[in-house]
């Protein structure tokens, strides 16, 4: 008896049906090891990375009450220079926070800057007058100010009070501690309570 074509095996249906498999399984193969190989690579480079951030710079402390015109020479702008931001009337050193208001920082409008005013209306930009008194912020924005002097407060150190035009500045010792009680009125609020 005759054996007809549809009675036969699937196994034997072509004779290049076994090197087929075999041929996915190949490739299948080749793609498995190509990303192990990716992967051991990637491992392998995070292992051995060097930091490309500079050292930190140690400065010594700074305390003094500035003019937005001497606010404006502390902008991070020569390696290792320090960086000063005012918020809320006062100074602070966020020096240490180089990569975010230094040159090239997300927040590097505010380096050497007054950042009350773009902070308060959450744009990253900072105010380009003498002083800015910030009268015409409504109560918001001016609780959104006083949050973040609360946080600069907490995270970097006091420098000074940003000068009005006309003010004089407090002469420092080297022994006297940081202003830090937030009870006393800060500047903008001197001028409020008038």
């Amino acid at each position: 008896m005759g054996s007809s074509p549809e009675a036969t095996s699937p196994e034997t249906d072509s004779p290049d049906a076994g090197s087929s498999f075999f041929e996915d399984y190949s490739v299948n193969l080749i793609i498995i090891a190509v990303i192990v190989s990716v992967l051991i690579y990637k491992i392998y480079t995070n292992f051995i990375k060097v930091p490309v951030e500079a050292p930190a710079v140690d400065l010594p402390k700074l305390r003094k009450d500035m003019t937005v015109a001497e606010l404006r020479q502390y902008d991070g702008q020569q390696a290792g220079k320090r960086v000063l931001v005012a918020v809320n009337g006062w100074i602070f050193d966020v020096t240490r926070g180089r990569r975010f208001y230094g040159p090239g920082g997300p927040y590097a409008a505010f380096g050497g800057k007054d950042a009350s005013r773009g902070l308060a209306t959450f744009s990253v930009t900072s105010s380009d007058k003498e002083y800015d008194d910030l009268s015409d912020l409504n109560s918001m924005q001016m609780e959104s100010v006083k949050e973040w002097e609360a946080q600069f407060r907490e995270k970097y150190d006091l420098v000074g009070r940003l000068l009005k035009p006309g003010e004089e500045p407090i002469n420092y010792s080297d022994e006297e501690p940081e202003e830090t009680d937030t009870s006393t009125p800060t500047p903008v609020e001197e001028k409020k309570e008038l």
